[in-house]
């Protein structure tokens, strides 16, 4: 009997691991190194060439113009106009003019050649991400790239392989993890009020109903139309994977995912070309599930179709404790977690029922980074989503000045970015498992927990 519960044992964890859609890790490039930790020489000043002025770019060039230490060298658009609005923020802000390249898709390729610029600074459509980013490495630059960075597993591939090569900087522009509150609740993970973490999630709950139309040549619901699964993952898991110590220590192991139907997709469409298209890939919501190493979960969503309030639903679910961002920011933890002082003067605290508004308030400040408390006034008043995108800048000039890691590298950004292509894989399999490449080739455990380097 012994013997036939082994076997049965074996034979089952035979199965499942052969049920798993593998997409494989190809073999680090003879002479490359991984790039964990990867520092470059410090730069006095950074100068920066933005590409894409639609959108995301004229904000990051306003940013840039209040952070000490930075000069906008370069400014890159198809269309002239853009370039010249853009110029426009510099005269504004008491800064030089800068070279303008415009008028085609590949104008980017000359600023990428001059030697005078330290970063390109990528706010493109996302199907130019990938071509400007390895140009710009090719020819001795870092590159900050809006998310998602890549789309394909083959372009994640590229972008970490030449990051590698020429030990470039290629972070992921994710604004989201400088969000004020998860980063203090980065802070209380770190320091253990929510005991051991076993659970977290995340969204992009965003109704594009009135900014479909915006988006250059239509790209975005393009996009949607031609892919399946969830494309926009980045801003829910990012966060995620800090708290987790995603490659620092732990890493994603695989994924399951499933989507509804194309309902609102193909009315978009027909709203805008009076033509019902039956080729609509993506469901109106995407729904999945990620296993780390270490046995911990992650839930992702992705709707942009329906009418659901805003959300990334930031989540964390630990042995000790809970914190919740939407709809309304609460948290939760055993009492014994709380100092004499935090339970001062409050009231029917237990593991049951969230903490006062008054005594959550104070919690988020206490655990708010120092390096945030120093500029928040800052950040708020030059904004970006609330003061996050300016947080994000300021930390990657920081770096960038003083020869630090980044707070993002490239791993960041491929694990945060495949969960697209690997979302469609397991979705077009039946809701298959599918595995998630090992983007640092083994090297996941030599560091152990994210941090802020100074």
């Amino acid at each position: 009997m012994k013997k036939q519960l082994i076997l049965f044992v074996f034979l089952t964890f035979a199965f499942v691991l052969q049920a798993q859609i593998n997409p494989g890790t190809p073999e680090r490039p003879e002479g490359q190194r991984h790039a964990i930790k990867m520092t470059a020489p410090a730069l006095d000043v950074v100068r920066v060439g933005f590409v894409g002025l639609g959108m995301r770019g004229p904000g990051a060039v306003a940013r840039w113009c209040q952070i000490e230490g930075t000069d906008v060298v370069a400014l890159c658009d198809v269309e002239k106009s853009r370039v010249d609005a853009a110029q426009g923020i510099l005269e504004n802000n008491n800064r030089h003019k800068a070279a303008a390249y415009y008028g085609s898709t590949e104008a980017y390729k000359e600023m990428c050649e001059r030697p005078d610029i330290d970063i390109i600074y990528i706010c493109t459509d996302w199907i130019h991400h990938v071509p400007i980013a390895l140009y710009a490495m090719q020819h001795g630059k870092h590159v900050a790239i809006e998310v998602p960075a890549a789309t394909t597993l083959d372009d994640i591939w590229a972008l970490i392989d030449t990051s590698e090569r020429t030990r470039k900087h290629c972070m992921m522009l994710e604004n989201c993890v400088y969000d004020f509150f998860e980063m203090a609740c980065l802070q209380m993970a770190q320091r253990g009020l929510f005991g051991e973490v076993l659970h977290v999630e995340g969204s992009y709950l965003h109704n594009l109903d009135d900014f479909w139309t915006a988006y250059w040549n239509n790209w975005r619901l393009d996009f949607n139309r031609q892919n399946r699964g969830d494309v926009y993952p980045t801003h829910g898991l990012g966060p995620d994977c800090q708290v987790l110590n995603i490659h620092r220590g732990d890493r994603m192991n695989y994924l399951v995912a499933m989507d509804t139907k194309a309902a609102n997709g193909p009315h978009q469409v027909y709203k805008q070309t009076g033509q019902v298209p039956i080729d609509f890939q993506n469901g109106d919501q995407t729904s999945t599930l990620i296993r780390t190493e270490s046995g911990k979960t992650i839930l992702l969503q992705h709707d942009v179709m329906t009418p659901r309030p805003y959300s990334r639903m930031y989540q964390i679910v630990g042995t000790d404790g809970y914190a919740s961002k939407y709809p309304k920011q609460e948290l939760l933890f055993r009492t014994e977690k709380l100092t004499s002082d935090e339970k001062a003067n409050h009231e029917n605290l237990s593991a049951h029922s969230c903490l006062p508004d008054s005594l959550r308030d104070n919690m988020l400040k206490k655990y708010t980074p120092e390096w945030v408390k120093e500029i928040e006034e800052k950040a708020k008043k030059v904004g970006g989503h609330g003061g996050m995108d300016y947080l994000m800048d300021y930390r990657l000039v920081y770096c960038l000045r003083h020869g630090l890691p980044l707070d993002m590298d490239v791993y960041d950004m491929a694990e945060w970015c495949c969960i697209g292509p690997l979302s469609r894989i397991s979705i077009e399999n039946g809701s298959q498992p599918v595995r998630v490449p090992d983007f640092t080739r083994g090297a996941w455990h030599e560091v152990i927990g994210f941090q802020y380097e100074f």
